[in-house]
């Protein structure tokens, strides 16, 4: 994205993905490239922390790897009444936060955007600039939720009925507005992480223009984009959590309201009879 700082005529953002090259018929885009380098790269540094890590703290890049590890640890156990629930889950969601963070700063790297280009179109482009790849994201996410909810809380019955908190017809109606509403998350997810990092690269392109404008893009250009690519640093780390605890938070509503229903179950739910033989009171001695 910083390559859109030596920006020439105009301010230059594509927003739909190119075509690079096509394997097995299948047309790879720059989005798409750049994506597979991300996730092999998390791989790398994932599994160089799992095989790093100690019970005391180390200094240099693993300790912000750690940090973040027990922060969306913390989070994800958190959301759930019953945090051994969460931990099951934890490394998808510690998984997902890095790789859309990471897809989100590589947007910012030197060379990614205009600045390397192949038969005229960029080379590389962050994977999360693209709606598609935001909406497989959100479809993956949403699918991981929808099955980890109907597992936890015992059945698709059990899952549809957490929707409906009673047999007033007015809480029926709110039920299907609910599983309406539901439907919409995936889109949701999609729309907000692709127009925060496009919307972005826009802006550091525009101001890269700005500054090449009133000198040598080479020379102004880099201090006029300077405080929004800053900027985009936190937008993107603001991005990854977002996503990160709406997923939590889907799952977590599901699980934690199926189980509060358990809990309280109508006098048509509850048991006809209490097997008191069990919690009879053994008498010592003999009656008087």
């Amino acid at each position: 994205m910083i390559g859109h700082l030596f920006a020439e005529a105009s301010p230059v953002v594509h927003v739909a993905p190119e075509h690079v090259f096509t394997v097995a018929g299948i047309n790879v885009t720059n989005s798409m490239l750049y994506g597979w380098i991300i996730a092999a790269l998390l791989i790398g540094l994932l599994t160089w922390a799992a095989r790093k890590v100690t019970v005391r703290p180390k200094r240099g890049a693993l300790q912000y790897v750690e940090a973040g590890v027990t922060f969306v640890s913390d989070l994800v156990e958190g959301a759930f009444n019953d945090r051994s629930v969460g931990r099951k889950y934890v490394p998808f969601f510690v998984t997902l936060f890095f790789f859309v963070l990471l897809n989100n700063w590589s947007g910012l790297i030197p060379g990614v955007g205009e600045a390397i280009q192949i038969h005229g179109e960029p080379l590389l482009r962050p994977m999360t600039a693209d709606l598609n790849a935001t909406l497989a994201m959100g479809l993956v996410t949403m699918f991981v939720v929808y099955a980890a909810s109907i597992r936890e809380v015992g059945g698709f019955a059990k899952y549809i009925g957490h929707f409906f908190m009673g047999r007033n017809p007015l809480y029926i109606v709110i039920g299907f507005i609910e599983i309406l509403t539901d439907f919409t998350r995936t889109f949701s997810l999609a729309l907000r992480l692709f127009l925060n990092v496009t919307i972005g690269e826009i802006v550091i392109a525009v101001f890269a223009f700005l500054g090449g404008m009133l000198a040598p893009a080479s020379v102004l250009s880099p201090i006029t984009a300077l405080p929004f690519t800053l900027l985009e640093l936190g937008v993107g780390a603001l991005q990854a959590y977002i996503f990160v605890i709406l997923g939590v938070n889907y799952l977590a509503i599901a699980v934690n309201s199926a189980h509060a229903h358990d809990d309280n179950l109508t006098e048509e739910e509850a048991p006809e009879r209490i097997d008191t033989k069990a919690h009879k009171p053994e008498v010592s001695g003999a009656a008087s």
